[in-house]
Order: C-alpha cells, then sequence, then structure tokens
C-alpha cells in the first residue's frame, strides 16, 4: 500500500490564469464565461474555454514535490474535467505529488477561432512555464514538473514534450493516457521519459498506435513504460468505480515516478 498524506491542500488562490494579461488569439472573448454541463453520472464538462486557467492541488507538507500539468480530453470539442482532470489530480496530491488540472482553449468547438498547436499547444506549454515560475510558492521541484494527457489532452502532452526548444517550457516527464497521438512525432532521445497506457478495446489508432509509439520511442534511445489493460475501451480516466488491473493504473504511473527518481 501507498502511504496517504493527512491532508489535501488546494491552493487557496483557486484558479491560476495560465495568461495573466490576457491570450493572444482570445481578443474581446475575455469577458466570456466559461461554460460547464453536469452529466448524469456527475461528471463536470467544460466548454467556451477563452482565459486558460490551472486549478492547483498541492499535497500537504511536501517541499519539492514533483508536479504534473493535466490536460483533460474531449475531442478538442470540451473537457472532461472529473474523471480526467480533478480526480487524478486529488489522487497524485494524496500521495505527494502536486498536481495542476489545465483548462485549455477548444480548437474544435463549434464556430471555434481557435487550432491545436497555435492556441490549446501554446496553453500547455505556458501551463509548463507558470508552474516552474511558482515553483517556490508552490513547494514544487522546478526540474520534475511533468505533462499527464488523456485523449485530445493526450495529444497536447505528446506535442509539448515534443518540442525541447524552450527550457522552460520542456517537461521533465509526460505521461500519455489513452492519446490522440500526433502524426510524425520525430522522436529523438533526449525527449522526456515517457509513461504510456491505453485499453485494449480502444480505437485501433490508439490500442495499436500506442504500442507502435512505444517501439519508435525505444528505436529512438527514448526510455519509456507501457500499459495496455485487457477488456478495457477507451475514456477509463480515474474513477472510484474502476474495476480490475485498470483501476491501478496510478498506482502503476506513481510507481514509474519513483523508479525514474522524481520522487
Amino acid at each position: 500500500m501507498l502511504p496517504i498524506l493527512l491532508l489535501l491542500a488546494v491552493d487557496p488562490s483557486s484558479n491560476v490564469l495560465v495568461w495573466p494579461q490576457g491570450a493572444a488569439g482570445s481578443e474581446g472573448k475575455g469577458s466570456m464565461k466559461t461554460s460547464v454541463r453536469v452529466t448524469e453520472a456527475g461528471d463536470h464538462v467544460v466548454s467556451n474555454v477563452h482565459n486558460p486557467s490551472l486549478t492547483p492541488y498541492l499535497p500537504f507538507g511536501v517541499q519539492g514535490a514533483a508536479a504534473v500539468v493535466i490536460a483533460p480530453g474531449g475531442g478538442h470539442r470540451e473537457l472532461w474535467t472529473t474523471h480526467e482532470g480533478h480526480n487524478i489530480a486529488r489522487w497524485l496530491s494524496d500521495h505527494g505529488v502536486a498536481a495542476f488540472v489545465l483548462e485549455y482553449r477548444l480548437a474544435r468547438e463549434k464556430d471555434s477561432t481557435y487550432t491545436i498547436e497555435g492556441h490549446a499547444l501554446s496553453d500547455t506549454r505556458q501551463a509548463l512555464r507558470v508552474v516552474k515560475a511558482n515553483a517556490a510558492k508552490w513547494n514544487v521541484n522546478p526540474a520534475r514538473v511533468g505533462v499527464m494527457g488523456f485523449s485530445a489532452g493526450g495529444e497536447l502532452a505528446a506535442l509539448a514534450a515534443g518540442r525541447p526548444d524552450d527550457p522552460e517550457s520542456k517537461p521533465a516527464f509526460q505521461a500519455l493516457i489513452y492519446p490522440a497521438i500526433p502524426k510524425d512525432m520525430a522522436l529523438v532521445k533526449e525527449m522526456p521519459p515517457a509513461f504510456l497506457a491505453c485499453g485494449e478495446n480502444d480505437r485501433q489508432n490508439i490500442s495499436q498506435g500506442l504500442p507502435e509509439l512505444y517501439l519508435a520511442m525505444k528505436r529512438a534511445g527514448m526510455s519509456a513504460e507501457l500499459h495496455v489493460f485487457a477488456g478495457v475501451g477507451h475514456g477509463f480516466g480515474w474513477r472510484g468505480t474502476l474495476k480490475g488491473p485498470v483501476s491501478s493504473w496510478v498506482v502503476r504511473f506513481h510507481e514509474w515516478l519513483g523508479a525514474r527518481g522524481f520522487l
């Protein structure tokens, strides 16, 4: 059993703007409110994002913690922030890892003026910069700030990890959970180590594509770990109702962080 810390600390400043002066490309939209709908299962689904933000979950009493920016999925049309965001952030902070749930701009929402690489990826990279810049305030080790993404958010995490030209936004590690895999990824040994997970019953481009990505990473000399869970499809995220081996994927991720020296 992993040790569970006594208290969970959500940063009292609540949501932190990724672009405090306003996001380029969102001019004239800053006053528009984010929309949230709640499903019958209690999932919060966010849309109409024009002021990208982070919600911090900070472990109590941990100095120099590892940290992860979490990008939920939703096909770049919406953000499923409960099981692909806040649930996993709470679990990680309970186990000594600072977590930051990112609400990024949506490139495929109806009538959107945003693009994946021009805006959503920019939000993700800026989020990494924000966490590193506030490392002392949040008791985070700036050399141990990584990125995790689910589905469409996994695409952003992979793209952020594949752009090492800006050290301030380069993640220390990447966790790609049933990601939309970017095309024509140029993999090199210097890219951050990767934790990969999906279900065997996911769409073919993920259930077969992620093992292929793992092999390509290994051929490039990267460090990577892959988990494919039997009998599981897309979108499992993190819920208390998960059963079977897939219910322990976050434990495997935490163990991987330890094995890589990030804890």
